[in-house]
């Protein structure tokens, strides 16, 4: 599923939400209801007044039901990734993507739970993850960008996903074995 197709249904829509945002927001909601329908996702991503074409919602919801199998069964978490536009789009955009994914799962975990009553592990990533909304996006890729600086930042934002992958995981599994008081 492309990054583009989901973010012209946004726009189409006149919807503020980015897909990362979106695809946050289904893992957050997953991590602690992993049998919630997708039309609860939908629901919070559009506004009531919002009128989806049936083949947007059909990508949609293929996009939600895609994050639920990848979360939910044992052999595909570690197929399991973070909704992002591509390694080929500018730093900038990357990084703000990654913002967004993480402000998205923030509100989709909270749709449910309160911070106080996690376990521990799972209250410091969440902080982290509060961290990660906080990123300076700020990046200027111009001529001035020398190579090394660039590689930093590919690689930053490399190991920020592969931590956001294992922590989403680790939420997941301490959520879905009842650690939390609901």
């Amino acid at each position: 599923m492309a990054y583009l197709t989901i973010t012209k249904i946004f726009q189409k829509n006149d919807s503020s939400l980015t897909a990362a945002e979106a695809h946050g927001l289904a893992t957050g909601l997953l991590c602690v209801d992993n049998k919630m329908a997708g039309t609860v996702w939908l629901a919070e991503l559009f506004e009531q007044e919002v009128v989806l074409l049936d083949d947007d919602k059909t990508v949609l919801v293929a996009l939600f039901e895609q994050t639920r199998k990848l979360l939910a069964e044992e052999e595909n978490m570690f197929r399991f990734d973070l909704f992002l536009p591509g390694d080929d789009e500018p730093l900038q955009y990357q990084l703000e993507a990654i913002c967004s994914w993480c402000e998205g799962f923030l509100f989709g975990v909270g749709y449910r739970g309160s911070l106080l009553e996690w376990p521990s592990e799972t209250t410091e990533i969440m902080q982290d993850i509060i961290e990660f909304t906080k990123l300076d996006t700020a990046v200027d890729e111009d001529e001035d960008m020398d190579e090394d600086e660039k590689n930093e930042y590919e690689t930053a934002l490399v190991e920020i996903q592969e931590y956001i992958r294992a922590a989403v995981n680790t939420v997941k599994d301490q959520l879905m074995a009842g650690n939390i008081k609901q």
